[in-house]
């Protein structure tokens, strides 16, 4: 991948960017730039406007340029075709504020929640928005048409973390409001009771949704790779601890990893992708592994 197209996926780069749709642009066109140089190419194909030949669609969709290159028979997509219906469900509680790089989880989780939307419009897929802290705060039910990008972008732009949260109750909201099934993905530090996350999550697998997961938390809140005297703070509930954290860190890394353990391994249980990732990860795994699955699933 060109250093170009690569900086386009850096998330301290998106964060300098003006607005959510230059964001959401960019980082999606650094991602199909770098897709005709990596293993994943054949991803690409598949982009925006063409799909592979079923039995049963007319001959006179066929792209014959497309086959001239590819020796694969692709059928053009319009307007009113949408192949799939994604849910973006993103945390925005006050945990989600917390940030030791360039950005906060919440303006990383933002972010990746723009381009996917502007990817899967992009491909006629359509999408849907749901927030939620401790009770669904909006909620934008999926469409597929062109115009409805600027309708989820702006959401997103003026969406703010507040108050504590309740992710179980609120997968369970959600699942009891979508009643078509679809890809469910969820933005989210998870950090909340394991049990009851799980739980929201086997909802939507009992009503036959696909999930896919992304876990995004700081680097620091997997490796407390702290010294010297700190102050923590509970950004939730505004509880304080001053200490200094080598006491605490071999006891603190073995709760984070046996806490992502217990939610990687119940997923894995109910077939759920989770994919563990920190604000330092480029966009681009993120939208590999979100391709990966929309390609499983046609």
């Amino acid at each position: 991948m060109s250093t170009a197209a690569t900086d386009l996926l850096r998330p301290e780069f998106v964060s300098r960017l003006k607005n959510m749709q230059l964001r959401a642009r960019l980082v999606v066109e650094g991602f199909m730039v770098g897709l005709h140089k990596s293993p994943y190419h054949g991803f690409s194909v598949e982009f925006a406007e063409h799909r592979p030949y079923m039995p049963g669609d007319s001959l006179r969709n066929l792209d014959w340029k497309v086959f001239a290159k590819t020796d694969r028979f692709y059928v053009k997509q319009y307007e009113e075709e949408t192949n799939l219906k994604s849910y973006l469900l993103l945390d925005v509680s006050n945990s989600m504020n917390f940030g030791t790089t360039e950005v906060t989880k919440f303006q990383y989780a933002s972010y990746l929640a723009a381009a996917l939307s502007y990817l899967m419009i992009q491909q006629r897929d359509a999408v849907g928005l749901a927030a939620y802290d401790t009770e669904l705060r909006s909620y934008l039910p999926p469409r597929s048409v062109h115009t409805y990008l600027n309708v989820l972008l702006t959401q997103l732009e003026k969406t703010v973390p507040s108050s504590r949260t309740d992710i179980g109750k609120n997968l369970h909201a959600v699942a009891d409001r979508i009643t078509r099934r679809g890809l469910v993905i969820v933005l989210s530090d998870l950090l909340d009771d394991p049990d009851r996350i799980l739980s929201g999550l086997k909802h939507f697998r009992h009503d036959g949704h696909e999930v896919l997961v992304f876990h995004i938390l700081d680097p620091r809140e997997i490796d407390f790779a702290y010294s010297g005297d700190v102050r923590f703070k509970d950004l939730e509930t505004a509880e304080e601890m001053p200490t200094q954290p080598w006491h605490l860190r071999r006891a603190y890394r073995e709760q984070i990893a046996a806490f992502i353990e217990t939610l990687r391994r119940g997923c894995r249980e109910d077939r759920i992708d989770y994919v563990l990732m920190n604000t330092q990860t480029s966009y681009g795994e993120a939208l590999i592994q979100y391709l990966t699955k929309r390609k499983r699933l046609r």
